[in-house]
């Protein structure tokens, strides 16, 4: 058994896909990010960067003691070579996809993440008109770059690394069917073939289990004040804090 320590968000979605798509038997564990459950000791033992997704394999490849992983690019490259699927096996094969995948935990990922902040979240931050401006126009037109590279990459091939659906599709897929809310639905105008490749992973029902995993987690409505020590706990983070949850972590396991 599995045990997935997942929150329904797009890194999240990575896991929850990859191990559908897999066949996996796995448990979902609830780490509410908004909630402070990254910072708790038990998980801070599996994922020392204090971020989900993460996960503990009972049955580990090659045997032994239960593994635990952190970084959704690892989780799915473990999960990959455990199975046999989505990840070839021959050298140029391997790192046709590779490259995908380091590119989207690079690019895509954190591009997104921080065009999302500057226009969903800085604004209950940051006071000065300028700076929003700036940070939302560098970020959003990264997505907007982003987007037209994914686009001329499948134009010529069905899937981000060729031929064939892999990891790079798995771990890509569930930023990219993010990008018509944060560019404007009319983008994908302008990008038919990354709207051709979103759409045809949308309708694999694996996808489907996946994206739709646990989403009810997400939705319930935060007060002003859940909703401010939420913002307190995602985006104002230091060593200090995380150097205090390690020693917290440290007392609550000796």
């Amino acid at each position: 058994m599995i045990d997935l320590y997942y929150w329904p968000t797009p890194n999240g979605w990575k896991a929850t896909i990859m191990l559908e798509e897999c066949r996996l038997d796995y448990r979902a564990i609830p780490v509410d990010i908004g909630g402070g459950d990254q910072f708790k000791p038990d998980f801070l033992r599996i994922s020392p960067n204090n971020r989900m997704p993460a996960m503990v394999d009972d049955e580990p490849l090659g045997g032994g003691a239960p593994l635990a992983i952190f970084e959704s690019g690892a989780i799915l490259e473990y999960l990959a070579e455990k199975t046999g699927k989505f990840l070839p096996k021959d050298v140029a094969g391997r790192y046709r996809v590779l490259q995908w995948v380091h590119w989207q935990m690079a690019n895509l990922g954190p591009m997104m993440g921080n065009a999302n902040h500057f226009k969903n979240y800085a604004r209950n931050i940051v006071d000065d008109p300028k700076m929003l401006a700036y940070g939302e126009k560098r970020f959003v037109g990264e997505v907007d770059r982003l987007s037209g590279v994914m686009d001329a990459q499948l134009s010529a091939n069905e899937y981000l690394a060729g031929a064939e659906y892999s990891i790079a599709d798995i771990i890509s897929w569930p930023w990219a069917v993010l990008i018509g809310r944060m560019l404007g639905e009319e983008m994908w105008e302008n990008c038919p073939h990354l709207k051709r490749w979103v759409d045809q992973l949308r309708a694999r029902p694996a996808v489907d289990r996946g994206f739709r995993a646990h989403r009810e987690w997400g939705q319930r409505e935060l007060t002003e004040a859940e909703e401010k020590a939420r913002r307190e706990l995602l985006f104002n983070q230091d060593s200090g804090k995380v150097r205090a949850a390690r020693e917290e972590a440290a007392r609550a396991a000796s």
